[in-house]
């Protein structure tokens, strides 16, 4: 079942998680007033299949794509056929049936909105994110989760460090919409690594009751990762300290920092 997110400031658009898999979303954004739509990372086309036979009026016309994985391309080829959308996709990744390829501060337009294209290898080496920076939107993909990161399965820690940088300059209020609903694995490593983080011990108690709801726990805020994900706090000194206990000399720099909790994380 699809969740609506209609954004206070955005009156023709709403954006709605398309469950896809045992733990995917599908971000579907609709522009009510042109009876159009776009969806991101479709791994799976029958979630948006569904979602159009029931919206019959509304006309699919662009497909995001951030990396490569089949969970996240999966559902591409077929939506296109059926729908003649428009692919986009990251420029050095092998991505099935893209039209436009993108590369890093490239920018699209899509339902009216400009998108600025990320890079952020580390996850995997062609991995973007696509930033909406007057609403305040980022698809993240699979590099930053709510409370966690990606798994680095192509890149390195320094890479994913310094993508994951790039995130944290934006502005806090943005929304991060990622593309998995891992929220309680990892605030369960979270407060392993900061156990008397008091927004931390908030923010699980949030995430357990929206789940116990069976509704997403995203999107969230940068301000409030900022607050509670280690992987973005890899600076404060709780999360050194919790990096040289389980490795020695690993809170040398942030990014030592970030390779000894991801490498923990791992194992988790």
């Amino acid at each position: 079942m699809a969740i609506a997110y209609s954004l206070a400031n955005w009156t023709m658009i709403q954006i709605d998680a398309l469950p896809a898999f045992n733990d995917n979303y599908i971000w579907l954004l609709q522009d009510t007033a042109k009876r159009c739509c776009a969806v991101v990372d479709p791994g799976d086309a029958a979630p948006v299949l569904a979602w159009l036979q029931q919206h019959p009026d509304v006309q699919l016309t662009d497909i995001l794509v951030t990396h490569h994985h089949n969970d996240h391309v999966g559902g591409v080829a077929q939506l296109k056929q059926v729908t003649g959308a428009k692919v986009y996709g990251p420029a050095r990744e092998s991505i099935p049936a893209r039209d436009v390829a993108l590369d890093d501060h490239d920018s699209v337009e899509v339902l009216g909105l400009t998108f600025t294209v990320i890079a952020v290898p580390g996850h995997t080496l062609g991995h973007i994110a696509y930033h909406q920076a007057d609403q305040g939107l980022l698809f993240s993909g699979d590099t930053l989760f709510a409370g966690g990161c990606g798994r680095l399965f192509e890149g390195t820690p320094e890479q994913m460090h310094q993508s994951l940088s790039r995130f944290t300059a934006l502005a806090d209020a943005t929304l991060v919409y990622c593309a998995h609903e891992y929220t309680l694995s990892n605030l369960r490593f979270a407060v392993a690594v900061e156990p008397d983080n008091a927004d931390l011990q908030q923010r699980v108690r949030d995430a357990q009751a929206l789940r116990e709801r069976n509704l997403p726990t995203v999107p969230s805020t940068l301000a409030l990762e900022k607050r509670t994900n280690p992987f973005l706090r890899v600076d404060e000194t709780s999360v050194k300290e919790k990096a040289d206990e389980r490795n020695p000399g690993a809170g040398a720099t942030p990014a030592t920092v970030f390779a000894a909790l991801r490498a923990w994380k791992d194992k988790f």
